[in-house]
This record gives C-alpha cells, sequence and structure tokens, in this order.
C-alpha cells in the first residue's frame, strides 16, 4: 500500500462530497519580464529575467527534456506570468521550484487526506510532460472540501519516501502556509484515461538512460515519457486518472491490486490465467496498481475483471506510482480455479519442490491442512520434495530450540489425513540463529520422501538415537551443521560423505543464509544425489524498479549469484567423479530464468533448467506486483535430462488472494526411469 502525506502512518481518507457548480475562474496576474521582477511567489534571489527559472531547461530530440534541467516558464509564456501547478511540477522528477516560496497557486481540489489534499488545474495546457496535479500538504485536516476552488500559499518541496537517503522518487508538493477558498462545488477536471483509448504507457522500459550503469533520474539522463514509463508516470502525478474495464493481474495483497487497463488488451506476454509474464528488459510497465489509501478495495484473484471505470489520483510512495481510487471498484470474478497435476506413472520418479512459508506448530490446524492439500492433490503426493520453510518447534519464539521435529510430524500427519502416503524427512538442524529469515525461527531446508514405490534415502552417517526424523551424529561424529559435504568415488560411481550433508556451510556467501542440503537417494537401485537450496531473498537493500537510480542496483543478486556458484562448484565435484551421475538440483532460488545467477549455474554446472522447457508464458511460480514469474526452479544432469521427463509447475498459490499456505506455486518433473529405456530428447512443448 501508499502512505499517503507525511510519516510512515496510513492516513484515513476524508469523506468526498463530489460537488458540482460554477466553474472555476483563473485570473493571471500579469508580471512584465521588462521590470526584472521574478513570478510571482518566486524569491528574486532565485530568479534571473534573462534566463527564466535557474537553469532552464535544454531541449532534446523528440520533445524529451534532460533530466536535472530546471524551467517554470513554458515557451510563449515570457511576457506575463502566474505560476500555475504545472510550472510546480515542471518536465522532470524534480520540481524547478523546489525550495522557492510560491504564493496564489490555484486549482481544484480533487481529493482529501488527513493531512492535505490534491488539487488540478482545470485548465491544463497542451504540454503532457507536466503534471497539472499536486500534493497539498496542510499537516493537519485540511479546511477545505472536493470541488472546491482554492488558492494556496506555500513552500515547493520533494517529499522522499523513506527518507533523504532512500532510492524513492520524491514526490512534488507545496507545504501550504495558507489556503483559501475562491468558490465551491466547481466541476473537476476530467480524469485522464490510461490505456488503447487514452494515454498509453510504454509497455517494456522503466527507464534505460544510462544504457546499463546506474543513472540518478533527478539529475542526469534525458527525461523521456513516450520512451521510459518512470517518465510517463511522472507526468500524471497528482493528476486524476481513469482505467476502464480493468483485469486483475496480481491478486489482491498488502492493501494493492495490479491491473491492466482495457482488459489487458494491447499488453505484452499473457497468461492463459489471464496474469502478465515479466521477461528480459521487460517488467511490464504498463501494469496499474490500486491502492487502498482513499478507498476500500475488493479481494480479487488473478483473471477478475473490475468492470466500469476505476478513477483515482495518481501517486508515489515507496517505490512505486499507484493510482488511489476515490471508490471501491465493483468486480466479476474470472472463475480461476487451484491446478492439479497428473499423478506419476509406473516407472516414473517425480522430485517436487515446495517452500511451505514458515510452516511451525503453532500455525492453525488449517495451515497444515492446506500444506497436506498442496502435496495430495495439487503434486499428487511425488516420490521426493525438497522443502524449505519448515521452522523449528518454537517457531518465531527467540528460545533456542532449532529442532523442527514437532512441525514435520504434523504435516505427515495432516498428509496421511488427506489421503496420502506415507512420508518420512531428512533435514540437518541449523545453529540457532545463524540461517537467516525471522530472528528464533530457524528454518529447516529438507527432503520430503515416500519409500512405497521404490525410493530409498541413504543415510550416511547412518541414524542414531535423534528424533526419528533425521539423522544424529554418533559420539565423535561430525558436526553436520558445519561439516561440509563432498563428493567421493566409489565403484566408479559418486557418493556423498554425508547424507544429508550441507554444501559448503563455512563458505561467506551463506552468511545468514539458508545452507543447501545434499542427499543421496536410490531409486531402484539406482543412485541419485539431490541439492535442495532455498537462496538469500530480495532485501530492502535492493532498490525498487521505480526509483531514482535506474537501473536500480540490487545487492542481494550479487549475493545469489555468488551462492549458485558455490552449487555450481559442488555440482561439478560430483560429475568429475562420475560424468554420468544423476544430479538434480531444486528450491527456491528467488531469481527467475533468465537471470544470472540461475543462468550461470545451469551453465556451469551443467544442468538443464526444466523452467526453460516451458512455453514463456507459463513460467511463472509467483506473481509480485502483477509480474508473474519463475523464482523456483527444478534442474537436471544431461543423464536425466535425456531421459522421457515432463515439468509441470502448478499453480494454486501465487494467483490467489487466499493462500494460506504462502505465495509461490510448487513444480514437479516426472522422469521416466524404466530399465532399459532409450534416451530420448526432453519434450520441449512446442510454440513460445
Amino acid at each position: 500500500m501508499t502512505y499517503v502525506g507525511r510519516g510512515r502512518g496510513r492516513r484515513p481518507a476524508v469523506p468526498r462530497t463530489l460537488l458540482m457548480g460554477a466553474v472555476l475562474a483563473l485570473p493571471v496576474l500579469a508580471v512584465p519580464t521588462s521590470q526584472a521582477a521574478p513570478p510571482e511567489g518566486v524569491g528574486a534571489a532565485a530568479y534571473d529575467p534573462a534566463r527564466g527559472t535557474p537553469g532552464a531547461p535544454q531541449t532534446v530530440p523528440d520533445g524529451a527534456t534532460r533530466a536535472g534541467a530546471r524551467g517554470a516558464v513554458p515557451p510563449g509564456a515570457s511576457r506575463t506570468r502566474q505560476i500555475r501547478i504545472r510550472d510546480i511540477q515542471g518536465a522532470g522528477h524534480v520540481s524547478p521550484l523546489n525550495g522557492a516560496r510560491v504564493t496564489g497557486v490555484r486549482g481544484v481540489v480533487t481529493t482529501l487526506t488527513a493531512n492535505g489534499f490534491w488539487m488540478q488545474d482545470p485548465r491544463p495546457d497542451r504540454n503532457d510532460a507536466t503534471s497539472e496535479g499536486v500534493f497539498v500538504y496542510t499537516r493537519n485536516r485540511p479546511p477545505v472540501t472536493v470541488a472546491d476552488a482554492v488558492r494556496v500559499d506555500g513552500k515547493v518541496s520533494e517529499f522522499r519516501p523513506g527518507g533523504r537517503a532512500s532510492a524513492n522518487l520524491g514526490r512534488t508538493e507545496i507545504d501550504a502556509t495558507a489556503t483559501a477558498v475562491e468558490a465551491r462545488g466547481v466541476p473537476l477536471p476530467p480524469p485522464v484515461t490510461l490505456g488503447p483509448k487514452g494515454r498509453r504507457p510504454p509497455g517494456e522500459v522503466v527507464d534505460d538512460d544510462g544504457r546499463g550503469l546506474p543513472l540518478n533520474v533527478e539529475t542526469a539522463g534525458v527525461f523521456d515519457p513516450r520512451r521510459d514509463a518512470l517518465d510517463f508516470y511522472e507526468t500524471l502525478e497528482g493528476m486524476r486518472v481513469r482505467v476502464q474495464d480493468a483485469v486483475a493481474v496480481g491478486p489482491s495483497s498488502d492493501g494493492q491490486i495490479p491491473v491492466l487497463p482495457a482488459g489487458g488488451a494491447g499488453a505484452g506476454r499473457r497468461t492463459a490465467r489471464g496474469g502478465i509474464v515479466a521477461g528480459v528488459g521487460d517488467a511490464n510497465p504498463e501494469r496499474v496498481v490500486l491502492d487502498d489509501a482513499l478507498a476500500p478495495l475488493p479481494t480479487v484473484n488473478v483473471g477478475d475483471r473490475l468492470p466500469g471505470h476505476v478513477e483515482g489520483v495518481l501517486d508515489y510512495g515507496y517505490g512505486t506510482y499507484t493510482l488511489l481510487p476515490t471508490a471501491t471498484p465493483r468486480t466479476r470474478s474470472g472463475g480461476l480455479r487451484r491446478e492439479t497435476t497428473r499423478p506419476q506413472r509406473s516407472g516414473e520418479l517425480a522430485v517436487a519442490t515446495l517452500n511451505v512459508d514458515g510452516l511451525a506448530p503453532s500455525a492453525p490446524r488449517e495451515r497444515f491442512r492446506a500444506v497436506a492439500a498442496d502435496i495430495v492433490d495439487g503434486l499428487r503426493s511425488p516420490d521426493l520434495i525438497t522443502v524449505s520453510g519448515v521452522r523449528d518447534n518454537s517457531g518465531p519464539d527467540d528460545d533456542g530450540t532449532v529442532a523442527a521435529d514437532q512441525t514435520v510430524a504434523e504435516l505427515i500427519a495432516a498428509i496421511s489425513e488427506a489421503g496420502g502416503p506415507a512420508y518420512d524427512w531428512r533435514s540437518v538442524a541449523p545453529r540457532d540463529n545463524a540461517d537467516g529469515g525471522e530472528e528464533g525461527s530457524n528454518d529447516h531446508v529438507g527432503f520430503l520422501f515416500r519409500t512405497d514405490r521404490g525410493l530409498g534415502f541413504v543415510d550416511r552417517p547412518a541414524r542414531g538415537g535423534g528424533d526419528g526424523l533425521g539423522p544424529a551424529a554418533s559420539p565423535g561424529g561430525p558436526d553436520l551443521t558445519r561439516t561440509a559435504v563432498r563428493a567421493l568415488a566409489e565403484g566408479g560411481r559418486a557418493r556423498l560423505s554425508l547424507s544429508p550433508g550441507r554444501v559448503a556451510p563455512a563458505d561467506p556467501v551463506w552468511s545468514n543464509s539458508r545452507k543447501p542440503l545434499a542427499g543421496e537417494i536410490t531409486w531402484r537401485g539406482r543412485r541419485i544425489i539431490v541439492v535442495a537450496n532455498h537462496w538469500y531473498p530480495k532485501s530492502g537493500d535492493d532498490q525498487p524498479a521505480f526509483g531514482r537510480i535506474q537501473p536500480p542496483r540490487r545487492p542481494s543478486e550479487w549475493r545469489r549469484a555468488a551462492q549458485g556458484k558455490v552449487v555450481a562448484r559442488f555440482v561439478r565435484s560430483v560429475r568429475a567423479m562420475d560424468g554420468n551421475a544423476d544430479v538434480i538440483v531444486a528450491g527456491s532460488l528467488n531469481e527467475p530464468e533468465f537471470s544470472v545467477p540461475v543462468r550461470d549455474l545451469a551453465r556451469e554446472a551443467g544442468l538443464r533448467n526444466m523452467t526453460d522447457e516451458l512455453p514463456r508464458a507459463e513460467r511463472y511460480t509467483a506473481v509480485s506486483s502483477g509480474n508473474a514469474q519463475a523464482l523456483d526452479h527444478i534442474m537436471l544432469s544431461p543423464s536425466l535430462a535425456r531421459r522421457k521427463h515432463e515439468y509441470d509447475v502448478v499453480h494454486r498459490r501465487s494467483e490467489f488472494a487466499d493462500r494460506p499456505t504462502g505465495d509461490r506455486d510448487p513444480a514437479v518433473v516426472r522422469i521416466d526411469m524404466s530399465a532399459g529405456k532409450p534416451a530420448t530428447a526432453p519434450n520441449t512443448p512446442p510454440g513460445e
């Protein structure tokens, strides 16, 4: 959600009455330039009659404007001048009058909050590069009503959510010192329609002025609303905006709904279920994010419709532009249903990956039942599941507990109650608060498996006392939290020194992060090595997609790239012992298939990413702010990838507002392991 006005708290909306009445008249106060006087409200020290306001904008080809340039006086206004809202906004991300005191700025009140209001000039010019709306900060409840014609005195400022040092853009405001009502009940300025029948935002590029090198768009680059979505939305900041017949491309979450105008007409690559897929260089900036700061929003799933029009004011807050509707939209269900994959056939090994998103004994029983339904109904009880997000027995309580046997026991019981087979579990309990995540939760990465179809788990060292759900080191044995698993040769085949064993747990790349877990299994006598992953997540250190630094710096990606190289090095060590070793790498890698970390892992380890074999419109396990993308993957070594196989992402979570088991879709690969089965090419689906 967007935080409206100052501070970090949510601002309640003030009841709005849209009044119609007299038409606002805006007299122009003439200021002859021959008198060498500044425009009304601009200090004399800040004004040069030969240049207008300091640093007048330089013109660049095709109507774009250099970022960082300033200019309050539009072309053709050299003889007489009055400060209008568009002069305050300017053609850029920072007001050309930032810091200046202005008087008599006129507009019509369009929307109220508890500490200010938006107003808009009812007499726009023909320059779409400058917004006609602005937020007026009054500190307390404003003394105005929607549809009032007002005159405002104050100081122009740029309010930056998160503070001066944040990478967010600033929102242009007037810090009001006086507000006068000149008329009431005047017509509101008509909203700007977004989409095919109005102003259409760029469909791929957020901002590319830096050509791949980080650049501050507030001080450098070119302001080009026709090409860069970041600049396009800036031209509408504070204005009334409308979307018509929108379709939800993400579920309701945190008071927001991402939509596409006009049912998604003309948008980028759509999913069969109503979403939109992010791609290389395409962050789908045509998405419009609705926010509930001014009016409640309905609960929707991907593909649900918002018939008719949704009107509000366009705002910026905490890394994105949002449309704040002034009334709750109507909805029409798209009928989205949770998917179910087919069961594995005789001779097929089914391996899945699943994130249970912080499951702990303190969770409601319904949540355990929902996870069990994902496994039994959605994934059809696969043979092996790499699982992440299993919390210790005390959940978030930071009491020194690290074991998760109670969590796992409740999950296994829920699977049985749902009609599933008996499952067993292997993991290595982490050291207390050493694996990232919420303090005290001690998330586990592990293997959930069934043994009734021919799969066996190799315990090395053999299990001792323990809790019956994982290996326990014998007296004098290795410390499994610190000892790295190694690949060893045995009879010309590769095996593991520890099973389960952690991959390079002492490597700095895993500091405060979940360590990968390697396990050795057998399938009807055939040895297979599986590596379960939960890589470092995106963090608050990453800069926002719609921020002032373009392209944004994302240090967490550098961390995941380094983690991928460590996993690749381990897989290479296995394959060095046996070039035909069967290896599976799976889990939450938290990067899409086209990213550098995931591509490098597949290339350097010699693995095939199953995500790449899906049609592009089906490559997603997560939906973030309406962008569908694959953040969870399963990779196979060549010896397995040559066998007939099928890969399926089972969409049961990411597209739904009601998702008690988390926001990541599970995925499963079924590999035909029939004895003597000839090697075949992968079953890549036709079409992209």
